[in-house]
């Protein structure tokens, strides 16, 4: 499996730049959804596209079953999950997983705002399969 995309990898690192900005102005201690406010209007400033809670359809043997809601979908390209937790659970990793694999995309940022360095919340998550 090849790695993401030059490109792929210079968005990562930009929404990165942006939380990191977020957490820097906030830092830790809100709920999520002041987060991805804070974010989507950091994101408008340095024009970086990104649609906020899309619901993408969940399929189990070619029926769809229910939907999934995305916090945070940045370009059409990467999947964002913010968190504000005392720590990352395994559910966190694989909730992304599930989402990656529901939307055929190949990577996803986990984000915990809850830390005193945001670098140390911040997951990279690669779809080993995407379809």
């Amino acid at each position: 499996m090849e790695g993401p995309s030059e490109n792929l990898n210079a968005l990562t690192e930009a929404v990165i730049g942006a939380a990191i900005e977020v957490h820097r102005h906030l830092g830790p201690g809100f709920l999520e959804a002041v987060y991805e406010e804070a974010l989507v209007r950091e994101f408008h400033r340095a024009r970086i596209p990104c649609e906020r809670q899309v619901m993408v359809p969940v399929w189990y043997k070619g029926d769809m079953v229910g939907e999934a809601r995305l916090d945070l979908l940045v370009d059409k390209k990467l999947i964002l999950e913010l968190k504000a937790v005392e720590s990352m659970a395994a559910v966190h990793h694989a909730q992304m997983i599930s989402y990656l694999r529901a939307t055929t995309l190949t990577l996803g940022l986990l984000i915990n705002f809850n830390v005193s360095n945001l670098l140390q919340g911040v997951r990279r998550i690669a779809n080993k399969h995407p379809s």
